[in-house]
């Protein structure tokens, strides 16, 4: 017996020794955002996405136009649409666009930059209806409603804008002359977005008819509706409100000189501050191109977060700046990236210069750490799931399926857009750090205490 037992228990032992054949772990699901998309005989691209979360819509519109397609003495004229588009159309009086939304529980903004502008309405999906009605009548009958005493108003009210976003506000003025800067005459990244004062003062009532009729029409604009929707009743009713709106004529493609930066340009400006402040900026690969995405990486190693590169040294452990950042600043045609630092009363911009400098030698001489690199794909990562959990509002689901449609003709372009971050290695970081960020050829700009 006791033999027995112990033969038993050996085999057990060994039974349990013995690995067992695992079954494999289901692959995770491809990143995918299922969608239909078709298009309007008058051109008017139309993308659907199904998402029963919560009963909410976003009914979101691009219009493929921004201030990179105006012409220099004649800039400002997108961003002014941006708030002539809100002033009533021919069936919705002055006032009633905003009242009619809030009134069915629902929100709207737009916005404009360089390569387009865009309009979303989000609000309970019972009210589908409401929205493509009155997002259909401002696309065919906004001109119908403008007067040039509109025009003048709303002129004014980009006026102020401009004085208080850029004129009066501190360092407000370092965007447009680092622009100014990076691109030369002619370049349509040139010129801000919100325009000159003398080009909002010399824009008559014609030039602006001309440019909604040149730019607003659905053959250059495309539409998302996203959310709690059936999509067959989506595309009936997209149909009833968009189909009767005529198509316009083809709207040339941007055309623009290459943007070059052959040495240091370096310019000092006065403004109403406490304190100097600091940027520097390069001239970068386009938004997607190869060495966009490394770059952003690069500004999370640089600066992103309190163990960051630059925060660290700068503003923890030698405590010579207040503030640092970097970025990457995408744009369709060219991107440029930016640091910018201020430093604490007492410090130089000269002090912080040669630390910033020293920095991006040393992401230049090694790669960065993999923790590092790591660390900055957990947050873009992170970033990238919260805005696709979100429906509407800027940089939601709806807002991105245009943006990527606009960009590469593909609405879901999600796993492609996250797999370029994914797939970089802390070498990656380094080789793009060495071509991107050259010593010898960047703007230099200081911003100095009046």
């Amino acid at each position: 017996m006791r033999v027995h037992t112990i033969l038993a228990g050996a085999l057990l032992a060994a039974a349990a020794a013995t690995p067992q054949a695992q079954t494999p772990a289901p692959a995770a699901p491809p990143l995918a955002l299922p969608y239909t998309q078709f298009t309007l005989p008058n051109g008017l691209h139309v993308i659907l996405h199904e998402d029963h979360t919560v009963p909410m819509v976003s009914v979101n519109v691009w219009y493929h136009v921004g201030s990179a397609n105006e012409k220099p003495g004649r800039t400002g004229f997108a961003h002014l649409f941006e708030h002539l588009m809100f002033e009533g159309s021919k069936h919705v009086p002055e006032g009633e666009f905003d009242n009619l939304i809030e009134a069915a529980g629902g929100s709207n903004n737009g916005s404009t930059n360089p390569d387009r502008t865009n309009y979303f309405i989000d609000l309970p999906s019972n009210a589908l209806e409401l929205a493509l009605y009155l997002e259909s009548d401002r696309m065919a009958y906004l001109l119908e409603a403008m007067s040039p005493e509109q025009v003048d108003g709303q002129r004014d009210v980009v006026k102020n804008e401009r004085r208080q976003s850029y004129e009066n506000r501190p360092y407000g003025m370092a965007s447009i002359v680092l622009d100014e800067l990076l691109f030369a005459e002619g370049h349509p990244y040139r010129w801000p977005t919100i325009g000159s004062m003398d080009d909002l003062t010399a824009a008559t009532y014609e030039d602006v008819v001309e440019f909604f009729k040149t730019y607003y029409a659905p053959n250059n604009a495309s539409l998302v509706v996203a959310g709690d929707i059936e999509p067959a009743r989506a595309r009936q009713l997209v149909e009833t409100w968009f189909s009767e709106i005529p198509r316009g004529s083809a709207v040339e493609p941007v055309d623009a000189p290459p943007a070059v930066l052959r040495d240091v340009t370096r310019r000092t400006i006065a403004d109403r501050v406490q304190l100097p402040r600091l940027f520097l900026a390069y001239l970068t690969p386009p938004l997607y191109a190869p060495g966009d995405a490394a770059l952003d990486v690069v500004s999370s190693v640089l600066s992103g977060g309190k163990n960051s590169r630059l925060y660290k040294r700068l503003v923890y452990d030698e405590q010579v700046a207040q503030s640092v950042s970097a970025r990457q600043q995408s744009g369709r045609l060219v991107s440029t990236f930016v640091i910018d630092v201020i430093p604490r009363p007492g410090r130089t911009v000269e002090e912080v210069q040669r630390i910033v400098d020293e920095e991006i030698d040393k992401l230049k001489a090694a790669p960065p750490d993999a923790r590092e690199v790591q660390r900055a794909l957990n947050q873009i990562e992170a970033s990238f799931y919260a805005g696709m959990e979100r429906v509407g509002g800027f940089r939601g689901k709806a807002d991105q399926l245009n943006a990527y449609y606009a960009a590469t003709g593909n609405p879901d372009y999600f796993a492609e857009d996250l797999a370029r971050y994914l797939a970089l290695t802390p070498s990656d970081i380094q080789a793009i750090a060495t071509r991107f960020l050259p010593r010898d050829r960047r703007v230099e700009l200081v911003v100095m205490p009046e």
